[in-house]
């Protein structure tokens, strides 16, 4: 008997309004995540990557019910959150907690910050009352920091402290996931190393499934198991981070790797890929949504938006080249897709 996945999304799609009409009912939306399907195991770390825009914070707070679903499935240890009571929604969400990327803004300016870690117990009505302070003593200490930090305020620490403070709240009610929201985008170079390394030795310490979202394909590689690229909305290449970093498939996978600057004198001439300005998520293209800046595009990507699918074992990506559909089998796909819209 196969173990189901901690995390399993669905033809998960989260939508905003973007126009209402005058009596403030939505006439138009744009769909930040669009259609996306992944798992996340027990102790495992995802990274999500892709440019600003894409979708991947909307994505992370989706999976944790911070962001309502308009369609598809989030089902989280078992437990289908559409489906879930308010208060059986609250109690699960003490499994999956949340690391906001600027620390300076995640934090109540009026409570010091020991009371802030405290709270989440309180709210979940964890441990008994005389535990709660010794269970934030004690997990500062995991994250770090001594007990004189916690009847500190916000302003009185550093990013880095406030992200370590941060990492603690999300610890203290002892989730089996974490979302981890650019977590280490706002720090300096030296600082965002001493947290990405506290993570890795907390994930292995506390046995956690980090799904990490970032822009930075050098953290994502260090800290990453498995890697989905994500491009407005759409989830278009995932794969384990070796592979992809080795073996890229997709043409965005390919022009985001290539835009990363290097230092090898080799290539110091060679100009970066061209990706050209990115859709207006309001209209995106017809078919494939990368095809305007995609340099491998023909004429089925116009008419067919490619669905992410297996191409070789634990390597799945949505682009029509990369499954080897050529110009003559496209036309003949694209008359398939085009006979089947009219018969429905």
């Amino acid at each position: 008997m196969t173990t189901p996945p901690l995390l399993d999304v669905e033809g998960l799609h989260v939508r905003y309004p973007v126009s209402r009409d005058v009596f403030g009912r939505p006439t138009g939306h744009v769909s930040a995540v669009d259609g996306v399907d992944f798992t996340l195991e027990n102790g495992e770390t995802l990274g999500l990557v892709g440019e600003s825009g894409c979708g991947k914070s909307t994505l992370g707070r989706a999976v944790v019910a911070l962001e309502p679903a308009a369609e598809g499935t989030v089902r989280f240890r078992g437990y289908d959150f559409a489906r879930l009571s308010d208060d059986e929604l609250k109690q699960q969400r003490r499994f999956g907690q949340f690391i906001f990327q600027n620390p300076r803004t995640s934090f109540d300016p009026r409570r010091s910050v020991g009371a802030s870690v405290r709270m989440a117990l309180d709210i979940q009505r964890l441990f008994r009352p005389r535990e709660r302070d010794e269970a934030v003593a004690e997990i500062f200490r995991k994250v770090g920091l001594g007990p004189e930090h916690r009847a500190r305020y916000p302003h009185e620490l550093s990013g880095g402290q406030l992200q370590r403070i941060g990492i603690a709240r999300a610890l203290v009610l002892q989730p089996q996931l974490i979302v981890c929201d650019e977590p280490v985008s706002a720090l300096d170079v030296s600082v965002q190393a001493q947290i990405l390394n506290l993570l890795k030795d907390l994930r292995g310490e506390f046995d956690l499934a980090l799904l990490f979202v970032s822009h930075n394909l050098a953290v994502v590689e260090y800290i990453a198991d498995r890697v989905a690229v994500m491009y407005y909305g759409r989830i278009v290449e995932i794969t384990s981070r070796r592979r992809l970093f080795d073996n890229p498939l997709h043409p965005y996978t390919h022009a985001l790797l290539e835009s990363v600057p290097s230092m090898d004198l080799a290539h110091r001439d060679d100009p970066a890929p061209k990706l050209g300005d990115p859709p207006d998520p309001t209209h995106l293209p017809s078919g494939c949504r990368f095809r305007n800046r995609c340099p491998r595009a023909f004429d089925l990507c116009r008419e067919a938006d490619p669905e992410t699918v297996e191409v070789e074992p634990g390597h799945a990506v949505a682009c029509w080249a990369v499954r080897g559909v050529d110009r003559a089998r496209a036309r003949e796909t694209s008359a398939t897709i085009t006979k089947t819209e009219e018969t429905t």
